[in-house]
């Protein structure tokens, strides 16, 4: 299986990426599959200018000559595309939707009416063999609220995906925090275990990944200093 990872942290030592990288260790376990990170910060991706000379040349790639061509040829190619994030202002942190605006390439102008109603883009890409994971971790203490908007963004632009959203990530790189870390990272690595075998992960398994570590009151303690 190819696996593609958009990194979305700006940042080297990421929260979020601590999970994905559990995560993965579980997925490729056993060293059968072929894992690409991209950190995207790291790469030249300019906004979408809204030409459509994409839909003009139809090829799959967009005008503007950056790196963002690269990205699309390893999107089409993958069976798995891995989105990986912190929450910035309730969705993604602004150079990785930049990515997301730029994948329009691999879609057409011409619309398609689904079987319940919703119109979309006739697809470029074979969508049907790409797998979405989205792991997303914040500063919150809790769940609610605070991951609707993201959620509905990626049910729209991704077929079925799996997402994961996690409060309470900056305890992941709190040395005193460990003793709560360490378990999660550890249930991130079975659940990429469990996503080698089934393509997918469990409700169950998803509600045990977003459980915060430690209580609402006890985390807004440490954050405000008290």
């Amino acid at each position: 299986m190819k696996v593609l990872v958009l990194n979305g942290s700006p940042k080297k030592k990421s929260d979020t990426f601590r999970m994905t990288e559990a995560f993965l260790r579980g997925l490729n376990r056993n060293g059968e599959h072929d894992v690409h990170v991209v950190n995207v910060i790291d790469k030249a991706v300019a906004p979408c200018r809204g030409c459509f000379g994409c839909w003009e040349r139809d090829d799959g790639h967009c005008v503007i000559p950056d790196d963002q061509n690269e990205i699309l040829d390893r999107y089409r190619e993958a069976d798995l595309v891995l989105w990986s994030f912190p929450l910035y202002c309730y969705g993604m942190p602004s150079h990785l939707k930049a990515v997301l605006d730029r994948t329009i390439p691999l879609i057409k102008m011409r619309m398609v009416q689904e079987c319940d109603g919703s119109v979309r883009h006739e697809a470029l890409a074979d969508f049907s063999k790409i797998r979405t994971l989205v792991i997303c971790g914040c500063g919150f203490p809790d769940w609610d609220g605070n991951f609707d908007a993201l959620r509905i963004q990626c049910r729209n632009c991704f077929r079925d995906p799996d997402i994961v959203c996690v409060p309470e990530a900056p305890m992941l790189n709190v040395p005193e925090a460990v003793a709560v870390a360490e378990p999660l990272l550890a249930r991130f690595e079975m659940a990429g275990e469990e996503y080698a075998a089934a393509l997918t992960l469990s409700a169950e398994t998803v509600a045990d990944l977003e459980r915060p570590m430690i209580p609402k009151e006890m985390y807004l303690r440490i954050v405000n200093g008290g």
